[in-house]
């Protein structure tokens, strides 16, 4: 594995990185509440009425951010390298395992592993390892 140095970018990751630790540290502390998408965006499939608002304003909030963001102009360009099918695929699977394994990424990896929680250090490493199985399965043994 190399890295391609013209766009590796150390210092926006630590910035993105000390945004996304600052934002759920601070939704804790203000609100009690783990900042786990999964969940967030699970309660609005069975909401409570007082839980409707801030639930909406979360989820606006993660898909307006990068509208605003190529609004003025800094265009977030992602190569697609796989078909809209697998995407779809993908996302059942991802949100398939959110319900199996208790919660997301954002909730186990960005606010588990920083209360030291045992079961979230756990769950993360089932997430990083299904996840490294599944690139060298279809990368390298499928050849797709």
């Amino acid at each position: 594995m190399m890295i391609d140095w013209n766009t590796f970018t150390p210092w926006s990751a630590l910035g993105g990185g000390l945004l996304i630790g600052c934002a759920a540290a601070l939704y804790v502390l203000l609100n009690g509440r783990i900042a786990g998408v999964s969940g967030v965006l699970g309660g609005l499939l069975r909401p409570h009425p007082a839980d409707i608002s801030w639930r909406v304003a979360f989820i606006a909030g993660l898909v307006v951010t990068p509208v605003m963001l190529a609004v003025f102009g800094h265009p977030l360009i992602v190569p697609m390298e796989s078909s809209y099918g697998a995407l779809i695929l993908a996302g059942l699977l991802v949100g398939i395992g959110t319900r199996l394994g208790s919660g997301c990424t954002s909730g186990h990896g960005v606010c588990g592993i920083s209360r030291f929680s045992p079961r979230s250090m756990v769950a993360t490493a089932c997430f990083m390892a299904a996840g490294f199985a599944t690139v060298y399965v279809v990368r390298h043994l499928l050849g797709l």
